[in-house]
């Protein structure tokens, strides 16, 4: 068996939009949207990011640009493209690091796991979660927007 390990990271801040904030899919009723030209769901573009470091091919950039321009918003698309990439490779674990002041993330977690579960087609207890303020340390920490760290175990047969 062969393994690899994927990296991801993406941020953004927060904007005075009609957005509603998304993450993992899961709207957080939050009073602001994040800056981006897609629906702004930090969390499955770091998933994507993650999925593209094992594979080597880059969905978010000019592949994302490019639906958006067509009107593809929905993050989760992006994240198809990234999954579809995958061939062979199955996702085995996949742990998530999420740096905000708010929303408070820990109340909608078992929603954020359920729905990945879906998306990612893996069992919820390959999912890990952590969420943190980072001590105000960050400008993440500090209420202006949200970063999201996430790692993928990935094996082939």
């Amino acid at each position: 068996m062969k393994f690899k390990t994927g990296l991801g990271q993406d941020s953004h801040a927060f904007a005075d939009n009609n957005k509603p904030l998304l993450l993992a899919g899961i709207d957080f009723n939050h009073h602001q949207g994040l800056r981006a030209n897609s629906d702004g769901d930090v969390l499955l573009h770091a998933i994507t990011n993650a999925i593209s470091s094992i594979t080597g091919v880059n969905i978010l950039g000019a592949k994302a640009d490019e639906l958006c321009q067509q009107g593809i918003t929905d993050s989760s698309e992006y994240l198809n493209l990234a999954l579809a990439e995958l061939q062979s490779w199955d996702i085995q674990h996949v742990a998530i690091s999420v740096e905000c002041l708010h929303p408070k993330i820990t109340p909608k977690i078992n929603d954020i796991k359920n729905n990945l579960s879906k998306l990612l087609n893996i069992d919820i207890q390959d999912i890990g979660i952590t969420a943190t303020t980072g001590e105000g340390l960050t400008s993440f920490g500090r209420g202006e927007g949200i970063q999201v760290l996430c790692i993928i175990s990935a094996a082939q047969a």
